[in-house]
């Protein structure tokens, strides 16, 4: 490893890697961020099915308002008002004309070219590769990669039911997304859209995971294996070990954890089993949460740890104290034809 810019810069604590919470969970488990976006999800369905039904016609939905819908997350850095309805249509012509504050009518011309959703019979949701490029310009580089990361995320879940749960062709899934995005007519941020394509990667579960990824990225950490499936792992229940982000080649991983995982009893207990088994088996875990992602202090100090570790297993690479913009790790990542 590589060290760039003053060490002194920043202190960096001696963390264990070998730290797990200790903290008995509650009786009261956290919600995941599954059943919150369900709940979400069924609330704006009531909305949207309102609106349309006072219109009395069909109505689609884009922008943040179809991300809700698909029960996806929506970006937490977005210029758009997230209470508003933001309906879509192709043209000008035919957009929804209303002066009510509590909705706002967007046109995409490549809307008939996607593959949109019937949520129900008065409802209709803008596919979400073309709801992606639809939010490029109103959320920066970096939640668009983590968005983008959401979407790959349930795509490849939807296709691994249609493969009946043989885990389909994740990697095709990403292509699909590569190439619905390159071969659309030029529109507004596409160029953003493009550079934000080398960084969005599949089987990640939560937008909190992509932020963790990126820190690592913008301080010159090689990009890992996500969802990494460990050969030969499995839990006593049979089913197989995940890794967050690996290194398998150094037996190195980072896991994210949220509340849920300290408050779940079964979580808990499903982590420790994982964690135990790997780290007798030789590899390295650490472990990440919402406190070493929260500000540039955190951050340095997450990256130097996962960095000391990774060169302790025999890592080569260039290690920058100060982080670099998203946008210069794309363009990096753009120039290598490591994206």
């Amino acid at each position: 490893m590589i060290i760039n810019d003053d060490l002194n810069a920043y202190h960096y604590p001696a963390i264990s890697p070998h730290d797990v919470p200790l903290d008995a969970p509650p009786a009261q488990p956290t919600p995941t961020m599954s059943e919150n976006l369900a709940q979400v999800r069924k609330d704006m369905i009531h909305r949207c099915t309102e609106a349309a039904q006072d219109f009395g016609h069909r109505l689609m939905f884009g922008m943040t308002t179809s991300l809700t819908l698909q029960s996806i997350p929506v970006p937490s850095h977005c210029a758009l008002d997230l209470d508003v309805l933001h309906t879509v249509s192709s043209v000008k012509d035919k957009r929804l004309r209303t002066r009510r504050p509590s909705m706002q009518a967007h046109t995409w011309k490549p809307l008939v070219q996607a593959d949109n959703v019937r949520i129900n019979r008065h409802v209709y949701a803008l596919d979400l590769i073309h709801t992606w490029a639809q939010l490029a310009p109103h959320v920066p580089l970096e939640s668009l990669v983590s968005l983008g990361d959401s979407i790959l995320h349930a795509q490849s879940i939807t296709s691994s039911r249609s493969f009946r749960g043989s885990g389909g062709d994740h990697e095709s899934v990403r292509q699909r997304f590569i190439t619905t995005i390159t071969s659309l007519p030029r529109f507004r941020a596409k160029p953003q859209c493009l550079l934000a394509l080398n960084l969005i990667r599949t089987n990640v579960a939560s937008p909190m995971e992509s932020k963790s990824r990126m820190v690592l990225l913008k301080h010159g950490i090689p990009s890992p294996s996500t969802g990494y499936t460990v050969p030969d792992a499995r839990f006593v229940s049979g089913a197989t070990m995940t890794l967050d982000m690996a290194w398998p080649e150094y037996q190195m991983a980072v896991e994210y954890d949220g509340d849920h995982h300290r408050t779940d009893k079964a979580q808990w207990r499903r982590d420790q089993e994982k964690r135990e088994w790997l780290r007798n088996r030789g590899w390295t875990v650490i472990i990440a949460t919402g406190a070493d992602v929260k500000d540039d202090v955190s951050t340095a100090e997450y990256a130097f740890n996962v960095a000391r570790h990774l060169a302790l297993r025999g890592a080569t690479f260039d290690f920058s104290v100060l982080p670099r913009s998203i946008e210069e790790v794309a363009k990096q990542y753009r120039k290598s034809g490591s994206g």
